[in-house]
């Protein structure tokens, strides 16, 4: 019953919810990683960040927990942006659970709610299916032919073939390969 209950509300509803029901004092540092856990055991999948908001992710996988203001300057670094911006940049990736909100203090600290792997693991699978038509092939000689590539970074892609195929040959077929 509270697993499905935790299943149908937004990790941001549970933060506001669980901090006036009074969670957050009695679950202690727990209260902050169960939005994590609505997250992964949500049906739906990840949210697919747009442009603004992967920049925002950026800051927060390499910071950590921030503030607006905080994220505010790292952005201003690289293009003029403003504080209000930023915030409801932040409150709307909020409500699609990109980041977790800490309503403790005064100012309010954000932190990614979805991993920096897995973020990029999805955008590149989109990005794979629609501009090479799902090939990685394709991709990757696209990505060699289009400029000139170090000999460190041919050897790294060599060590990554050969644990690829070592994979490849140690792992036994599943039944759909066997069909």
């Amino acid at each position: 019953m509270a697993y499905e209950l935790v299943r149908n509300i937004s990790p941001a509803t549970f933060l506001r919810v669980g901090a006036a029901a009074g969670l957050r004092r009695a679950l202690g540092p727990v209260f902050f990683l169960v939005p994590l856990f609505i997250i992964a055991m949500s049906k739906s999948p990840l949210p697919k960040p747009t442009e603004s908001e992967l920049e925002i992710l950026q800051v927060l996988w390499q910071h950590g927990p921030s503030t607006v203001r905080f994220v505010n300057d790292e952005l201003s670094q690289k293009r003029d942006v403003g504080y209000t911006t930023t915030l409801k940049l932040l409150q709307l990736m909020l409500d699609k659970g990109l980041v977790l909100r800490d309503d403790d203090s005064k100012t309010h600290v954000y932190r990614a709610a979805v991993r920096e792997e897995e973020t990029q693991g999805l955008l590149l699978d989109k990005f794979v299916e629609s501009a090479f038509g799902g090939s990685a092939m394709k991709l990757v000689m696209q990505a060699l032919g289009n400029r000139r590539t170090s000999r460190e970074e041919l050897a790294q892609i060599r060590r990554l073939l050969n644990d690829i195929e070592i994979q490849n040959d140690t792992t036994p077929p599943s039944t759909d390969d066997a069909r």
